[in-house]
């Protein structure tokens, strides 16, 4: 069992930048691939990134390449989205979502909307 728990959205200008947290509960978290993904309003949830079970491989969806970055540091059970030039588009509901993992990391990694352990999400709004 995991329990996720996600902190630091907010509303943020265009162009500013947040950090999300992910903090993880159970002592297996190091096993686990971390994928956060984004709800638009009236859109369905789907993946922005990748971290693999000890934080060395990453994948970006092309819309957030460059600008988000995924982190983690399994000591203390947290995965970290930060988010830099932020777009009105990135509004939504931020997740993140647990997958045990495997060697190939996030090699193969896809945004579709999956997982095995879901926290409850935190809320982005980019406005001015």
């Amino acid at each position: 069992q995991l329990q996720l728990v996600e902190s630091g959205g907010g509303l943020v200008q265009p162009g500013g930048s947040l950090r999300l947290s992910c903090i993880a509960s159970g002592s297996t978290f190091g096993h686990y691939q971390i994928t956060w993904f984004h709800q638009a309003p009236g859109k369905e949830r789907e993946g922005v990134s990748c971290i693999s079970m000890g934080g060395s491989n990453t994948k970006y969806v092309e819309s957030v390449q460059g600008r988000f970055a995924v982190s983690r540091q399994n000591t203390k059970n947290t995965v970290y989205l930060q988010m830099n030039n932020l777009k009105p588009e990135d509004t939504g509901v931020y997740t993140c979502g647990a997958t045990w993992g495997n060697r190939n990391g996030c090699r193969e990694w896809t945004p579709k909307n999956e997982a095995e352990y879901w926290g409850q999400g935190t809320q982005v709004t980019v406005s001015s």
